[in-house]
């Protein structure tokens, strides 16, 4: 093995991992495709194993290309994570952002952030990640990621945005058909939709003020799998469901749903950026965090007339 570490060729070997082929790989460099090939040929010689194997057709990472993979993650994010500590106060946004939210708040917040995040900064390039499920923020090589509701223990470092509500919608034609004198504990008898995605869909607690809270257990006539896809089925008439209301304010707004039971609070839930392990954050991330901040806050305040709204208003 070399008496110095080559960190570029860290470099090139996570590239092939990342891109899938010496082409793809060269091509995201903006190298030559017999350059990469030299350079991982000494990896390989140095370390004294075969990282990758390859075909005509396809390449793949052997046990030992999969292990060193792993590490050369970690030295790079340090090694990353040590130039921006040098250049932390004058550092501007550059390269590729990186980021995951949920579907739902990703359309709702995150997007528009992208759009004015691009019009200041327009030598940026965002990968936005618009999926329910947690991705791993080592693994993926993820800058910033967005989690709505409950945040799990963590080895991630994590910042709290905000909060959101959620509220038990339908169109106002459901609503009409719905008792005046219902009360929350018998809401279970409502044409639910059942949202799959949640982790538990079916059971609901109600709270007014400090002391009285009912929780009830549905039986849907609807489960769909996605957040979306129950929110299709309340616009079309079908029943009532549960939304946050970042997801569901622009539609009571415009007259579409309408929140059933005001006076009653379901569990409320927060809204975290959170970030793999380092000790400073390059400048693309921070910017982009200071944008989202301003948007959550506005968002706040335009969704806070939903506690308002009147259930059973023309």
């Amino acid at each position: 093995m070399g008496d110095h570490l080559n960190l570029n060729r860290l470099i090139f070997f996570t590239a092939v991992i990342e891109a899938g082929s010496f082409t793809a790989a060269a091509d995201r460099l903006g190298v030559a495709k017999a350059v990469v090939s030299h350079q991982i040929a000494r990896l390989e010689e140095e370390l004294g194993v075969t990282l990758l194997t390859r075909t005509t057709r396809s390449l793949h990472a052997t046990e030992e290309g999969s292990l060193f993979y792993e590490r050369c993650v970690l030295i790079l994010r340090q090694a990353e994570s040590a130039y921006g500590e040098m250049s932390l106060r004058s550092a501007e946004p550059s390269g590729t952002l990186t980021l995951t939210a949920p579907l739902d708040y990703g359309a709702a917040v995150v997007a528009p952030t992208i759009a004015d995040y691009l019009q200041a900064y327009p030598q940026m390039h965002v990968d936005a990640i618009f999926d329910d499920s947690v991705n791993d923020l080592v693994a993926d090589r993820i800058d910033l990621s967005i989690r709505v509701g409950w945040l799990s223990d963590s080895s991630h470092q994590a910042r709290r945005l905000g909060t959101f509500e959620q509220v038990l919608a339908a169109t106002p034609s459901v609503a009409a058909r719905i008792p005046a004198d219902l009360a929350a504990a018998d809401a279970a008898s409502l044409p639910w939709i059942a949202n799959g995605a949640l982790k538990n869909a079916l059971r609901w607690t109600f709270s007014h003020g400090q002391r009285e809270a009912v929780t009830i257990e549905t039986r849907p006539i609807v489960t769909t799998d996605k957040t979306p896809a129950a929110y299709a089925c309340v616009l079309a008439g079908i029943g009532v469901s549960v939304f946050p209301d970042y997801m569901a304010a622009a539609d009571m707004r415009a007259g579409k749903i309408v929140r059933l039971f005001p006076e009653w609070e379901l569990p409320q839930g927060g809204i975290h950026a959170v970030f793999p392990p380092a000790r400073f954050r390059p400048a693309k991330v921070r910017a982009f965090l200071d944008m989202l901040v301003i948007a959550e806050r506005r968002r706040i305040r335009e969704t806070s007339v939903i506690s308002t709204l009147d259930p059973m208003a023309p």
